[in-house]
């Protein structure tokens, strides 16, 4: 089919990836490259015509892919010098994640299941020290994260969310809880640009909403409703997660074999 790859061997059902982007799925095959050969940050890559080959693509597909995978930090281009594999920015410890694969859903149920370790600590520390200008920020990243999902704007939820959440972590005075939580973003977006293509999994105004009643109970001191919302919060994002994945098979059946592929 024009335009879209072969699936990877092993990489899950091959009705679903009929109706992916081929760029999608090639940027999922590189990154199981990367992964195979245990390439590490700095490595090089083949080139593009070299990778088109390898995985069994055509140049203008793996073209896309690649610009994908260096726009959410998991390949560095060098003009005239080639494709490598990105530096990390924290050191050997963070270059042991470096083969996160975000189109795996093995790998995003670890990292939501991670999130919830972490992020129920930090906001559990947050509602015990918390400082009052500490609570005015955390609640104005949770008010303009509601008026952003009620007006469906993408964008300024993105926004509204990374300042919310940041916003627990500096209250929680432990500078490497907030370092944790910068790294769970990160990983977050990774899966949202290839999965989601940029968007989110589910429902904005549900995250407004919930951001506000774990904004509310850390401003109150409530220690254990706050952590409690906030693995709710993150439940919720699984649960919404997994019904988009599966939303993508579903379509299948309203598509008649053969039939064309998502556009590009």
């Amino acid at each position: 089919m024009p335009g879209i790859a072969k699936a990877a061997p092993g990489g899950g059902d091959d009705g679903a990836d009929r109706y992916r982007p081929g760029y999608e799925l090639v940027a999922e095959q590189l990154l199981n490259y990367i992964a195979e050969r245990n390439l590490r940050p700095g490595d090089r890559l083949p080139t593009e015509k070299g990778l088109a080959e390898v995985l069994g693509a055509t140049r203008n597909v793996t073209r896309e892919a690649v610009k994908v995978l260096a726009a959410i930090g998991r390949l560095s281009v060098r003009k005239g010098a080639g494709i490598f594999v990105a530096g990390s920015t924290g050191g050997p410890a963070d270059d042991q994640l470096a083969h996160f694969q975000p189109t795996n859903m093995e790998h995003v149920l670890m990292l939501l299941d991670y999130r919830r370790l972490i992020e129920s600590e930090t906001t559990r520390r947050a509602a015990t020290m918390a400082a009052p200008i500490e609570v005015r920020a955390i609640r104005a990243g949770a008010d303009s994260s509601l008026a952003a999902g009620r007006a469906a704007d993408a964008e300024a939820f993105a926004h509204a969310d990374a300042e919310f959440h940041d916003s627990i972590g500096v209250a929680a005075h432990n500078v490497f809880l907030r370092a944790s939580l910068a790294n769970i973003r990160r990983f977050a977006f990774q899966s949202d640009a290839l999965l989601f293509h940029g968007g989110v999994p589910g429902s904005l105004e549900v995250a407004g909403a919930q951001h506000l009643a774990i904004a509310e109970a850390i401003a109150a001191g409530e220690v254990d409703r706050a952590a409690e919302l906030m693995i709710a919060h993150i439940d919720t994002t699984q649960n919404q997660f997994e019904r988009k994945i599966r939303d993508r098979v579903f379509t299948l059946a309203d598509h008649p074999a053969g039939a064309s592929a998502m556009p590009q």
